[in-house]
């Protein structure tokens, strides 16, 4: 098994990576979400699922291990192959993927090439529980009117997303400290990850 490959890049194209490894280079398919953070004659680490068929031998490589995770997580969805995953992830990287299945979003998913609105509902029904945990706090929300609560369930929701995405509960705190208390979750996760590289 391949965990990942690390090297400079030697080949960029749209949907593909060849990181050289010992002299050997190693084709990777990526998403756009991936690519765009590679540059070519860089080194770079990309972590590797492989999918062996009878007919072909693929290695899809991922920037993160978070981009990895929710491109697995795709692939085991009835009728989401490994190029809808790619699509999915492409059109709006991790965490706006996370983002769609955790509110769900049919929207963000159908933006993908080849993702109608049945496969995009089966996605949110069949990963909301993986992903969020499903736990109820990010229902309690919805019948709940005043402007207050509802930041609070946006803040519950962003939680759970910046923490399906690998940040520990203090990193977090600080992420979202001073976020508006009013704003969407999409906002919230942003304004986190924003915080997040500025610290990085």
């Amino acid at each position: 098994m391949i965990y990942y490959v690390s090297g400079p890049v030697t080949v960029l194209e749209p949907g593909l990576a060849v990181v050289e490894c010992g002299g050997v280079g190693y084709g990777c398919r990526v998403t756009a979400y991936t690519a765009a953070q590679l540059k070519l004659n860089q080194p770079a680490r990309l972590y590797v699922t492989e999918s062996i068929r009878e007919d072909a031998h693929d290695l899809y490589g991922f920037e993160s291990r978070e981009e990895q995770r929710c491109f697995e997580l795709l692939t085991t969805v009835n009728g989401v192959g490994p190029k809808a995953a790619m699509a999915i992830l492409s059109a709006g990287g991790p965490q706006n993927f996370t983002l769609a299945v955790m509110t769900g979003d049919e929207k963000l998913l159908t933006a993908a090439q080849g993702v109608g609105k049945k496969i995009a509902q089966r996605i949110i029904l069949e990963l909301k529980d993986k992903i969020g945990g499903g736990g109820m706090e990010l229902d309690f929300s919805g019948p709940v009117v005043s402007a207050p609560a509802a930041g609070s369930g946006n803040m519950a929701m962003a939680n759970a997303a910046l923490q399906e995405l690998g940040y520990s509960a203090s990193e977090i705190a600080t992420a979202l400290k001073g976020v508006d208390p009013a704003a969407s979750t999409e906002e919230m996760v942003r304004h986190a990850l924003r915080a997040m590289v500025m610290k990085g």
